[in-house]
């Protein structure tokens, strides 16, 4: 079994399709006897090995409860608890339809709920903190197999919600909720690199999530994406000003590939769920063939860094579909990658070149690396055990807690040995 992109090959036959948290827990408890691994596998969006094990591979395909509304005094619903294997896109459906909204998604909504939390998955906008931000509880079957419920001001919370699959296996999600909203979606092209780094942070505030696309190579941009949320958002930036131009008719962000796929544009308003990501969750996502790495920086130093990469374009752009470029609010998840700070989070989307990726890598990285980058963790990156320490300033204590709450290693896996381990 391979992951999405099929740049991953699993390691085992031992594949698992629990239904229920009693059917997870005893998977566990049976590896716990039998001495044998057991590792948690979402949507295989991840193109790092991060849920790959040799033992037994507990896939959350089957864990799509149905999803339960939890109301205040006041009787307004305040909260959702989902089914860990649950889709984005079917969550917001579920909610859609009872007037309720999640605050961001993702570029794609066929991603798995607890896969995307566990791993820092984000959306855009300088007002909107990764997915796990919005998360309320996590119901984890830990190495005991015991199920244990980790609420947000609990102690471990902060080290349980981006927890790479390493400290058990979420079973259900509980989501915070907010009241319905629509957002118009539009898209400028030809914007000059010298008049987006001259307004960058006004361009990236000027909407409810912005998106800019970019190979790195050229006086201009490639695209820029404004989600603009109706109800809140505030005067809209004049692009066209800038000198941009507005598109008039729906565009796919990769040159060449027919836009059917992507939500609605051209400023006609829709509901939250059909907008906040790219793509329709009915169509194949994105290109498919493809390999992708992320890195995220301090927003602060956003203009510094992309021309950085604009300076080293010419390695990069060959072995690029496109590069996207988005911003994060802080959260307080130990590792999630926006972690205590603002972000730039810089995306790229590679033609399945896994070598020439895996040598172009190290040259971004230390290109960045004035800039305290860090990678996204189910995305492929080259940075040692040493630098990713240096980029997670909680990551010592991340596994002084994953020894604690699995102390034989359960969950452990190669990806795992090698982020946790001091070189």
């Amino acid at each position: 079994m391979k992951n999405w992109a099929g740049n991953v090959e699993y390691s085992t036959d031992d594949i698992r399709h629990p239904a229920t948290a009693a059917e997870v827990s005893a998977i566990v408890t049976a590896a716990g006897e039998a001495g044998s691994r057991v590792k948690a596998l979402g949507s295989r969006h991840s193109f790092s090995t991060i849920a790959d094990t040799a033992g037994t591979q507990v896939a959350l395909d089957k864990l799509v409860d149905q999803p339960e509304l939890q109301f205040g005094d006041d009787g307004t619903a305040v909260s959702v608890r989902v089914g860990a294997g649950s889709t984005y896109a079917q969550v917001g459906a579920y909610l859609a339809e009872r007037d309720l909204a999640l605050p961001n998604l993702a570029s794609l909504p066929h991603i798995s709920v607890a896969g995307a939390i566990q791993t820092g998955t984000h959306g855009s906008g300088v007002r909107n903190g990764s997915l796990a931000s919005s998360v309320l509880a996590l119901e984890i079957v830990r190495a005991s197999g015991e199920v244990e419920v980790v609420r947000e001001h609990d102690p471990d919370f902060a080290a349980s919600v981006v927890g790479l699959g390493a400290v058990g296996i979420v079973t259900a999600v509980t989501l915070r909720v907010q009241p319905h909203f629509q957002i118009s979606q539009y898209v400028h092209e030809g914007l000059s690199w010298t008049a987006a780094l001259a307004n960058w942070a006004a361009i990236m505030s000027s909407g409810y999530s912005v998106s800019v696309f970019t190979t790195f190579q050229g006086e201009n941009t490639h695209q820029v994406w404004s989600k603009r949320r109706l109800d809140v958002d505030g005067p809209e930036l004049d692009l066209a000003a800038l000198g941009a131009t507005e598109a008039t008719v729906a565009l796919h962000p990769l040159p060449g590939v027919t836009a059917e796929s992507v939500t609605g544009q051209l400023r006609e308003p829709g509901p939250w769920n059909e907008r906040l990501a790219h793509f329709r969750s009915e169509f194949q996502p994105s290109h498919g063939e493809e390999i992708q790495s992320e890195y995220l920086i301090p927003a602060a130093h956003a203009v510094a860094a992309i021309t950085a990469l604009r300076a080293i374009g010419n390695r990069i752009a060959p072995l690029l579909h496109i590069s996207e470029l988005r911003s994060v609010a802080a959260d307080t998840a130990w590792l999630s990658p926006s972690y205590a700070r603002d972000s730039l989070a810089i995306h790229f989307t590679w033609k399945p070149l896994a070598a020439e990726i895996l040598s172009v890598l190290p040259l971004i990285e230390h290109t960045l690396e004035p800039f305290a980058p860090r990678p996204h963790w189910g995305k492929v990156a080259t940075m040692s055990p040493a630098g990713l320490r240096r980029a997670y300033p909680r990551l010592d204590d991340f596994a002084a807690h994953v020894r604690r709450v699995d102390p034989d290693g359960r969950f452990e896996n190669s990806y795992l040995k090698r982020v946790l381990s001091h070189d």
